[in-house]
């Protein structure tokens, strides 16, 4: 473990304690990712704590900004947790990535294969909360919309999350489109074996988007540094409807072609605030408000 991480780390928890007081009682926690300046949880996280009358820190783990390669995820997880850290949020390109790393897992983190959310006691446990965010935001704003065939595009940690919490919602039939085929089939014999004959892969996005009432982008495509569409959105009709997980900006460029052909659309504004309510929760212990967390979103804006 390099002693330098440890050391930035509880320096930048020492910071950050300086200037909001005393470090008494004060939860740190982090989010580990590449290109997150822009997030909105340590806002959320931080006001929901202040509401409860908590002391709490969230910090930024940015590899781009840290200037780390991929590899050193596993550096660190290990520093933080050494630097006195409670947990940990995980985020593009690394929800797979840290799961060797723990000692436990959660059983929907280790059916969905993928953790965004690392609790550290006396093991360290790995949560996956973007199911469940996905789930009770979809119930929330798509009462009605078919899920009878619903194609997703992207495959990694977050697709295996979505695709989790498609089958709770009772789709019939999910198609796996990614640009690394391999990963598509190897996400749809992952979920076979708790959903059989339920989530297929596809290498045809002409055909997938063709055969399905819903699509939901989990791919980093439409963010500030990914623009552009997951495919061809001239393929979308007005009877379909359209999820995506990208919430910076809230209205993608998918999202805004969508909503100009018709289709009722789904922004990832929801899944984000639910999954971090979740998330909160196994930080803390404490119950978190999930009306108050939409309001600390939106003043993050």
């Amino acid at each position: 473990m390099g002693g330098s991480l440890v050391d930035t780390f509880a320096r930048l928890a020492a910071e950050h304690a300086s200037a909001t007081g005393d470090s008494r009682n004060l939860v740190v926690v982090g989010l580990a990712g590449r290109g997150i300046q822009s997030s909105r949880s340590p806002v959320m996280h931080e006001r929901e704590a202040r509401r409860l009358g908590m002391r709490y820190s969230y910090l930024l783990l940015d590899f781009d900004e840290l200037d780390l390669a991929d590899d050193a995820i596993g550096e660190v997880v290990a520093a933080a947790r050494a630097a006195g850290f409670q947990g940990l949020n995980v985020t593009h390109p690394f929800k797979q990535a840290v799961i060797p790393l723990l000692d436990e897992l959660s059983s929907e983190a280790r059916a969905i294969g993928a953790v965004n959310t690392i609790v550290f006691g006396s093991d360290s446990t790995g949560h996956n909360t973007d199911s469940w965010g996905f789930a009770e935001s979809f119930r929330d704003t798509m009462t009605g919309a078919s899920t009878e065939t619903v194609t997703m595009f992207g495959a990694g940690g977050a697709g295996a999350a979505v695709a989790h919490a498609l089958m709770e919602l009772g789709a019939a039939r999910v198609i796996v489109v990614d640009s690394d085929a391999a990963k598509a089939i190897s996400l749809a014999a992952r979920m076979h074996a708790a959903f059989p004959g339920r989530v297929e892969a596809s290498s045809d996005p002409l055909s997938a988007v063709s055969a399905a009432n819903g699509i939901v982008n989990t791919t980093p495509v439409g963010m500030e540094k990914y623009p552009g569409t997951p495919f061809d959105a001239t393929l979308l009709t007005p009877e379909k409807w359209v999820a995506d997980i990208v919430y910076f900006p809230a209205e993608t460029e998918l999202l805004r072609k969508a909503s100009a052909t018709g289709c009722r659309t789904l922004p990832g504004i929801g899944m984000a605030i639910y999954q971090a309510v979740r998330a909160f929760e196994l930080f803390t212990g404490r119950k978190a408000d999930r009306r108050a967390m939409a309001d600390h979103f939106e003043a993050a804006a």
